[in-house]
Protein backbone atom coordinates (compact mmCIF):
# COMPACT_ATOMS: atom_id res chain seq x y z
CA UNK A 1 0.00 0.00 0.00
CA UNK A 2 1.07 4.03 -0.42
CA UNK A 3 2.30 3.71 3.20
CA UNK A 4 4.53 0.92 2.88
CA UNK A 5 3.02 -1.19 5.03
CA UNK A 6 3.35 -5.22 3.86
CA UNK A 7 -0.14 -6.21 5.94
CA UNK A 8 -3.18 -4.89 7.75
CA UNK A 9 -5.26 -6.08 9.66
CA UNK A 10 -8.07 -5.39 12.51
CA UNK A 11 -9.05 -7.05 15.98
CA UNK A 12 -11.20 -6.19 18.76
CA UNK A 13 -9.56 -4.91 21.66
CA UNK A 14 -10.54 -8.12 24.35
CA UNK A 15 -7.05 -9.51 24.83
CA UNK A 16 -8.19 -10.52 28.62
CA UNK A 17 -7.03 -14.08 27.66
CA UNK A 18 -3.69 -13.14 27.86
CA UNK A 19 -3.77 -11.79 31.03
CA UNK A 20 -3.22 -14.72 33.16
CA UNK A 21 0.06 -15.57 30.69
CA UNK A 22 1.24 -11.92 31.68
CA UNK A 23 0.43 -11.86 34.95
CA UNK A 24 2.52 -15.11 35.44
CA UNK A 25 5.53 -13.83 33.39
CA UNK A 26 5.40 -10.79 35.73
CA UNK A 27 5.15 -13.06 38.57
CA UNK A 28 8.20 -15.10 37.82
CA UNK A 29 10.22 -12.09 37.25
CA UNK A 30 11.35 -12.92 33.70
CA UNK A 31 10.96 -9.40 32.95
CA UNK A 32 14.22 -8.11 35.04
CA UNK A 33 14.55 -4.27 35.63
CA UNK A 34 11.82 -2.89 33.31
CA UNK A 35 9.55 -2.26 36.06
CA UNK A 36 7.45 -0.65 33.87
CA UNK A 37 5.99 -3.66 32.76
CA UNK A 38 4.71 -4.16 36.11
CA UNK A 39 3.92 -0.15 36.46
CA UNK A 40 1.16 -0.21 34.05
CA UNK A 41 0.11 -3.60 34.80
CA UNK A 42 -2.89 -5.59 33.13
CA UNK A 43 -3.36 -2.07 31.03
CA UNK A 44 -1.03 -3.85 28.24
CA UNK A 45 -4.07 -5.99 27.58
CA UNK A 46 -6.56 -3.41 27.82
CA UNK A 47 -5.93 -1.02 25.29
CA UNK A 48 -9.71 0.37 25.45
CA UNK A 49 -8.46 1.43 28.89
CA UNK A 50 -5.80 3.17 27.48
CA UNK A 51 -7.41 5.02 24.88
CA UNK A 52 -11.17 5.63 25.97
CA UNK A 53 -13.66 4.95 23.83
CA UNK A 54 -11.21 2.37 21.48
CA UNK A 55 -13.39 -0.58 19.54
CA UNK A 56 -10.61 -1.73 17.19
CA UNK A 57 -6.93 -1.87 16.72
CA UNK A 58 -5.20 -1.36 13.14
CA UNK A 59 -2.31 -3.44 13.43
CA UNK A 60 0.65 -3.20 10.74
CA UNK A 61 3.82 -5.03 9.90
CA UNK A 62 6.36 -3.23 7.81
CA UNK A 63 9.40 -5.47 6.44
CA UNK A 64 13.01 -4.26 7.53
CA UNK A 65 15.14 -7.14 6.98
CA UNK A 66 18.06 -5.34 4.60
CA UNK A 67 19.52 -6.61 1.54
CA UNK A 68 23.15 -8.55 1.92
CA UNK A 69 22.22 -8.69 5.89
CA UNK A 70 25.57 -10.34 6.26
CA UNK A 71 24.36 -12.23 9.15
CA UNK A 72 27.27 -14.87 9.51
CA UNK A 73 29.91 -13.50 7.94
CA UNK A 74 29.55 -10.89 11.26
CA UNK A 75 29.03 -13.28 13.74
CA UNK A 76 31.82 -15.34 12.42
CA UNK A 77 34.37 -12.69 12.69
CA UNK A 78 34.90 -12.21 16.42
CA UNK A 79 36.84 -9.00 15.76
CA UNK A 80 33.62 -7.64 14.11
CA UNK A 81 30.65 -6.01 16.18
CA UNK A 82 27.26 -7.74 15.47
CA UNK A 83 24.14 -5.16 15.55
CA UNK A 84 20.36 -6.76 15.70
CA UNK A 85 20.02 -6.29 12.15
CA UNK A 86 16.65 -4.27 12.87
CA UNK A 87 18.96 -1.62 14.08
CA UNK A 88 21.03 -0.55 11.11
CA UNK A 89 19.23 2.20 9.85
CA UNK A 90 16.93 4.63 11.40
CA UNK A 91 14.87 3.76 14.22
CA UNK A 92 11.65 2.18 13.30
CA UNK A 93 9.46 3.64 16.12
CA UNK A 94 9.75 7.58 14.14
CA UNK A 95 9.24 5.75 10.93
CA UNK A 96 6.44 3.35 11.97
CA UNK A 97 4.48 6.09 13.63
CA UNK A 98 4.73 8.90 11.09
CA UNK A 99 3.38 6.30 9.01
CA UNK A 100 0.55 5.23 11.43
CA UNK A 101 -0.64 9.03 11.98
CA UNK A 102 -0.71 9.30 8.07
CA UNK A 103 -3.01 6.42 7.95
CA UNK A 104 -5.51 7.66 10.69
CA UNK A 105 -5.87 10.81 8.68
CA UNK A 106 -6.56 9.40 5.76
CA UNK A 107 -9.65 7.50 7.77
CA UNK A 108 -10.37 10.90 9.52
CA UNK A 109 -10.90 12.80 5.71
CA UNK A 110 -13.67 9.81 5.27
CA UNK A 111 -14.75 9.74 8.95
CA UNK A 112 -14.56 13.06 10.32
CA UNK A 113 -15.58 12.21 14.40
CA UNK A 114 -12.77 9.33 14.55
CA UNK A 115 -10.73 9.22 16.93
CA UNK A 116 -7.30 7.77 17.07
CA UNK A 117 -4.15 6.96 18.73
CA UNK A 118 -0.74 5.08 16.76
CA UNK A 119 1.83 3.27 18.78
CA UNK A 120 4.92 1.92 17.99
CA UNK A 121 6.66 -0.19 20.95
CA UNK A 122 5.87 3.34 22.90
CA UNK A 123 2.95 2.75 25.19
CA UNK A 124 1.76 -0.51 27.29
CA UNK A 125 0.17 -2.30 24.71
CA UNK A 126 0.65 -6.41 23.89
CA UNK A 127 1.66 -5.53 20.25
CA UNK A 128 2.21 -9.01 19.34
CA UNK A 129 -1.22 -10.84 20.63
CA UNK A 130 -3.09 -8.01 19.32
CA UNK A 131 -1.46 -8.46 15.84
CA UNK A 132 -1.96 -12.43 15.64
CA UNK A 133 -5.63 -11.55 16.83
CA UNK A 134 -5.66 -8.84 13.93
CA UNK A 135 -4.52 -12.13 11.43
CA UNK A 136 -0.82 -11.04 11.15
CA UNK A 137 0.59 -14.01 11.76
CA UNK A 138 0.98 -16.07 14.70
CA UNK A 139 2.81 -16.29 18.01
CA UNK A 140 6.58 -18.62 17.41
CA UNK A 141 8.21 -20.23 20.43
CA UNK A 142 10.71 -17.44 20.32
CA UNK A 143 7.39 -15.21 21.12
CA UNK A 144 8.27 -13.39 17.81
CA UNK A 145 5.05 -13.10 15.58
CA UNK A 146 5.71 -15.43 12.54
CA UNK A 147 4.31 -15.27 9.02
CA UNK A 148 4.11 -17.95 6.20
CA UNK A 149 5.32 -14.86 3.55
CA UNK A 150 7.23 -12.76 5.64
CA UNK A 151 8.44 -15.27 8.53
CA UNK A 152 9.60 -12.66 11.38
CA UNK A 153 11.94 -10.13 9.93
CA UNK A 154 9.31 -7.08 10.34
CA UNK A 155 7.95 -4.28 12.83
CA UNK A 156 4.86 -4.19 14.21
CA UNK A 157 2.57 -1.31 14.90
CA UNK A 158 -0.63 -0.40 16.28
CA UNK A 159 -3.92 2.50 15.22
CA UNK A 160 -6.33 2.52 18.17
CA UNK A 161 -9.52 3.86 16.57
CA UNK A 162 -13.05 4.57 17.47
CA UNK A 163 -14.74 2.94 14.75
CA UNK A 164 -16.76 -0.43 14.83
CA UNK A 165 -14.60 -2.00 11.98
CA UNK A 166 -15.27 -5.81 10.53
CA UNK A 167 -12.37 -7.79 11.77
CA UNK A 168 -9.73 -9.97 10.33
CA UNK A 169 -9.53 -14.26 11.65
CA UNK A 170 -6.16 -15.31 13.58
CA UNK A 171 -4.24 -17.84 11.42
CA UNK A 172 -3.56 -20.93 12.69
CA UNK A 173 -0.26 -21.49 14.57
CA UNK A 174 2.11 -23.38 11.99
CA UNK A 175 5.66 -24.33 14.43
CA UNK A 176 4.84 -28.08 14.85
CA UNK A 177 7.51 -29.76 16.49
CA UNK A 178 10.51 -27.68 15.51
CA UNK A 179 11.92 -26.39 18.63
CA UNK A 180 14.83 -24.70 16.83
CA UNK A 181 14.26 -21.41 18.22
CA UNK A 182 14.64 -22.80 21.66
CA UNK A 183 17.84 -24.92 21.49
CA UNK A 184 19.95 -22.16 19.29
CA UNK A 185 19.37 -19.24 21.67
CA UNK A 186 23.42 -18.92 23.18
CA UNK A 187 21.85 -18.15 26.64
CA UNK A 188 18.90 -20.31 27.03
CA UNK A 189 16.76 -17.74 27.16
CA UNK A 190 13.27 -19.33 25.63
CA UNK A 191 12.69 -20.89 29.05
CA UNK A 192 9.68 -23.04 27.31
CA UNK A 193 7.71 -23.05 24.47
CA UNK A 194 6.55 -19.15 23.65
CA UNK A 195 7.78 -17.89 27.07
CA UNK A 196 11.51 -15.65 27.09
CA UNK A 197 13.07 -15.15 30.70
CA UNK A 198 14.20 -11.32 29.86
CA UNK A 199 17.16 -11.63 32.27
CA UNK A 200 18.94 -14.06 30.30
CA UNK A 201 18.12 -12.61 26.75
CA UNK A 202 21.16 -11.32 25.07
CA UNK A 203 18.71 -8.41 23.54
CA UNK A 204 18.09 -7.51 27.11
CA UNK A 205 21.33 -7.98 28.42
CA UNK A 206 23.03 -5.59 25.68
CA UNK A 207 19.73 -3.19 25.49
CA UNK A 208 17.64 -2.95 28.53
CA UNK A 209 19.99 -3.83 31.16
CA UNK A 210 21.33 -0.58 32.15
CA UNK A 211 23.87 -2.23 35.09
CA UNK A 212 26.34 -4.96 35.27
CA UNK A 213 25.92 -7.64 32.69
CA UNK A 214 26.25 -10.84 35.09
CA UNK A 215 29.56 -12.88 34.79
CA UNK A 216 27.68 -15.91 33.42
CA UNK A 217 26.21 -14.56 30.23
CA UNK A 218 29.29 -12.59 29.08
CA UNK A 219 31.28 -14.98 26.97
CA UNK A 220 27.55 -16.09 25.42
CA UNK A 221 27.53 -12.93 24.15
CA UNK A 222 30.13 -13.37 21.71
CA UNK A 223 30.64 -10.80 19.80
CA UNK A 224 26.86 -9.44 19.80
CA UNK A 225 27.05 -5.45 20.88
CA UNK A 226 23.54 -4.62 20.65
CA UNK A 227 20.58 -7.25 20.43
CA UNK A 228 20.89 -10.87 19.02
CA UNK A 229 18.94 -12.20 16.04
CA UNK A 230 19.88 -16.26 16.42
CA UNK A 231 16.38 -17.52 17.18
CA UNK A 232 15.38 -15.84 13.81
CA UNK A 233 18.45 -16.87 12.06
CA UNK A 234 17.42 -20.79 12.44
CA UNK A 235 13.88 -20.49 11.91
CA UNK A 236 12.59 -22.52 9.06
CA UNK A 237 9.86 -19.80 8.68
CA UNK A 238 12.69 -17.16 7.71
CA UNK A 239 13.36 -18.92 4.49
CA UNK A 240 10.73 -17.27 3.14
CA UNK A 241 11.82 -13.55 4.60
CA UNK A 242 10.66 -10.75 2.51
CA UNK A 243 13.77 -7.51 2.37
CA UNK A 244 12.55 -3.99 2.80
CA UNK A 245 12.43 -1.69 0.26
CA UNK A 246 12.43 1.17 2.52
CA UNK A 247 15.72 3.56 2.48
CA UNK A 248 15.23 4.56 5.86
CA UNK A 249 16.08 0.61 7.03
CA UNK A 250 19.27 0.74 5.30
CA UNK A 251 22.16 -0.06 6.88
CA UNK A 252 24.58 2.69 8.09
CA UNK A 253 28.03 1.32 6.94
CA UNK A 254 29.24 2.60 9.94
CA UNK A 255 27.79 0.24 11.90
CA UNK A 256 27.26 -2.70 9.54
CA UNK A 257 30.26 -5.09 10.40
CA UNK A 258 32.86 -2.53 12.08
CA UNK A 259 35.78 -3.64 14.14
CA UNK A 260 35.38 -3.62 18.06
CA UNK A 261 38.58 -1.63 18.32
CA UNK A 262 36.89 1.32 16.07
CA UNK A 263 34.03 1.41 17.98
CA UNK A 264 35.55 1.14 21.45
CA UNK A 265 37.88 4.26 20.57
CA UNK A 266 34.08 6.23 19.79
CA UNK A 267 34.21 9.04 22.31
CA UNK A 268 30.76 10.27 23.44
CA UNK A 269 30.37 13.15 20.62
CA UNK A 270 30.66 10.63 17.93
CA UNK A 271 28.71 8.43 19.15
CA UNK A 272 26.12 10.75 19.23
CA UNK A 273 26.88 11.77 15.59
CA UNK A 274 26.61 8.47 14.45
CA UNK A 275 23.41 6.91 15.86
CA UNK A 276 21.99 10.03 15.52
CA UNK A 277 17.90 9.13 14.77
CA UNK A 278 19.19 5.26 15.33
CA UNK A 279 17.32 3.14 17.40
CA UNK A 280 21.12 2.65 19.17
CA UNK A 281 21.24 5.47 20.62
CA UNK A 282 18.92 5.12 23.47
CA UNK A 283 21.55 3.00 25.46
CA UNK A 284 24.12 5.87 25.65
CA UNK A 285 27.67 5.81 25.31
CA UNK A 286 28.40 4.15 28.61
CA UNK A 287 26.43 0.99 27.72
CA UNK A 288 27.32 0.93 24.33
CA UNK A 289 31.29 0.45 25.67
CA UNK A 290 30.01 -2.03 28.53
CA UNK A 291 28.72 -3.89 25.27
CA UNK A 292 31.69 -3.32 23.59
CA UNK A 293 34.59 -4.00 26.20
CA UNK A 294 32.41 -7.97 26.61
CA UNK A 295 33.44 -8.56 23.23
CA UNK A 296 36.54 -7.50 22.95
CA UNK A 297 36.85 -10.01 25.94
CA UNK A 298 35.21 -12.99 23.64
CA UNK A 299 37.69 -11.87 20.94
CA UNK A 300 40.90 -14.16 19.91
CA UNK A 301 43.85 -12.61 21.93
CA UNK A 302 45.51 -9.64 20.29
CA UNK A 303 47.83 -6.66 21.50
CA UNK A 304 45.40 -4.44 19.92
CA UNK A 305 42.41 -5.45 22.09
CA UNK A 306 44.47 -5.60 25.48
CA UNK A 307 45.89 -1.70 24.47
CA UNK A 308 42.35 -0.34 23.48
CA UNK A 309 40.81 -1.51 27.00
CA UNK A 310 43.59 -0.32 28.74
CA UNK A 311 42.86 2.82 27.73
CA UNK A 312 39.52 3.30 28.44
CA UNK A 313 40.36 2.05 32.41
CA UNK A 314 39.67 4.95 35.02
CA UNK A 315 36.09 6.48 33.11
CA UNK A 316 33.44 4.66 35.57
CA UNK A 317 32.71 1.98 37.68
CA UNK A 318 31.01 -0.16 36.27
CA UNK A 319 32.46 0.41 32.59
CA UNK A 320 36.05 -0.74 34.29
CA UNK A 321 34.56 -3.88 35.77
CA UNK A 322 33.29 -4.76 32.24
CA UNK A 323 36.95 -3.74 31.03
CA UNK A 324 38.82 -5.92 33.90
CA UNK A 325 37.25 -8.83 33.14
CA UNK A 326 38.30 -8.17 28.91
CA UNK A 327 41.50 -8.30 30.03
CA UNK A 328 41.87 -11.29 32.09
CA UNK A 329 39.41 -13.28 29.45
CA UNK A 330 42.21 -12.06 26.75
CA UNK A 331 45.28 -12.68 28.84
CA UNK A 332 43.54 -16.42 29.37
CA UNK A 333 43.61 -16.82 25.77
CA UNK A 334 47.00 -15.21 25.50
CA UNK A 335 48.20 -18.14 27.74
CA UNK A 336 46.14 -20.85 25.80
CA UNK A 337 47.77 -19.64 22.00
CA UNK A 338 51.57 -19.90 24.17
CA UNK A 339 50.26 -23.51 25.47
CA UNK A 340 49.28 -24.64 21.87
CA UNK A 341 52.91 -23.50 20.40
CA UNK A 342 54.73 -25.83 23.15
CA UNK A 343 52.34 -27.99 22.58
CA UNK A 344 54.05 -29.68 19.49
CA UNK A 345 57.74 -28.94 20.83
CA UNK A 346 56.65 -30.96 24.07
CA UNK A 347 54.96 -33.96 22.26
CA UNK A 348 58.68 -33.96 19.95
CA UNK A 349 60.93 -33.81 22.82
CA UNK A 350 58.50 -37.09 24.21
CA UNK A 351 58.82 -38.88 20.86
CA UNK A 352 62.48 -38.41 21.09
CA UNK A 353 62.78 -39.35 24.80
CA UNK A 354 60.75 -42.60 23.95
CA UNK A 355 63.46 -43.67 21.01
CA UNK A 356 66.33 -43.04 22.86
CA UNK A 357 67.62 -39.95 20.55
CA UNK A 358 69.55 -37.43 22.41
CA UNK A 359 66.96 -34.74 23.10
CA UNK A 360 67.49 -31.88 21.08
CA UNK A 361 66.56 -34.63 18.08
Amino acid sequence: MSLGFQQVGISDTDLSAEEPRLQAWLDKQYHGEMEWMVRHGMMRARPHELQPGTLRVISVRMNYLPAKAAFASTLKNPHLGYVSRYALGRDYHKVLRNRLKKLGDMIRERCTTVNYRPFVDSAPVLERPLAVKAGLGWTGKHSLVLNREAGSWFFLGELLIDLPLPTDQPQAEQCGRCVACITTCPTGAIVEPYVVDARRCISYLTIELEGAIPTEFRPLIGNRIYGCDDCQLICPWNRFGQLTDEDDFSPRAVLHAPPLTTLFAWDEPTFLRVTEGSAIRRIGHLRWLRNVAVALGNAPWSQENILALEQRQGQHPMLDEHIEWAIAQQKLKRQANALEVQRPQQKRLVRAIEKGLPRDA
